[in-house]
């Protein structure tokens, strides 16, 4: 076995826990599309999932300090008490199992400065985390259903990124984005805008400094460029 082998950074991913289908079975499950795996794969990382059992702080420092970065994966909508909402009418399905995991495991990572990668649902929660709040129904803010055509369908957009950034200096000045979000970030304490649709919607933020901290309201697990899990493995690799 090389060095390298031994050595390449451990990736954790976080799940969602639902009701699920295989061979005999029909019972909940910890489960999580394979397109994010394989892109750590391919970035030269290893996956290692993480299912909401515990959305305890202790639970979270101690996955932290086993793994070399931290991918806050996509899925249902954040529950709007988090931020100080009522529900809007087209907001559902939230987790309070997962929201309490993902928001412990940013704590954790916080204190320890670990790369981290939110991805849509994602990017979300860590506004939401860092005391900010979302736009429930994004429709209602820019007139169009672009972000999330329906069903299982995502809009393509073309973003611009912010010259410099480290979403500019992974994927360059314009990224065609598989979107599929109907929420998306309204305020964002502490992370700087990196990233916008042509409507205005901000579709990236990131933490400024020296640590890889980005969000992207996008799936870049689903798109043929995947340089966003390149740069995270890479950060983590050089930590």
């Amino acid at each position: 076995m090389t060095h390298l082998e031994t050595t390449r950074p451990l990736v954790g991913l976080t799940t969602y826990r639902e009701e699920a289908s295989w061979g005999v079975w029909r019972q909940k499950a910890d489960l999580l599309h394979a397109e994010y795996a394989d892109a750590i794969v391919a970035a030269g990382g290893v996956p290692v999932l993480l299912p909401p059992a515990s959305g305890s702080d202790i639970s979270a420092r101690s996955v932290v300090a086993r793994i070399d970065a931290l991918v806050v994966s996509g899925g249902a909508d954040v529950d709007p008490a988090r931020y100080g909402e009522e529900p809007h009418e087209r907001t559902a399905g939230w987790r309070e199992d997962r929201d309490a995991w993902e928001v412990a495991l940013l704590a954790a990572a916080d204190e320890v400065g670990l790369p981290v990668l939110g991805v849509c649902r994602g990017m979300q929660v860590m506004a939401v985390a860092a005391g900010g709040s979302l736009d429930q129904h994004t429709p209602d803010v820019v007139g169009h259903d672009e972000h999330s055509p329906g069903g299982d369908q995502f809009g393509g957009i073309r973003v611009r990124t912010l010259e410099g950034s480290r979403v500019a200096l992974a994927e360059g000045d314009e990224v065609l984005a598989h979107c599929h979000h109907h929420q998306s970030v309204h305020a964002h304490p502490g992370y700087v805008a990196t990233a916008w649709a042509p409507d205005g919607t901000m579709e990236a933020m990131e933490a400024p400094g020296d640590r890889f901290c980005v969000g992207v309201q996008w799936h870049p697990e689903m798109g043929r460029d995947q340089a966003l899990f390149a740069a995270l493995v890479g950060a983590a690799t050089h930590r």
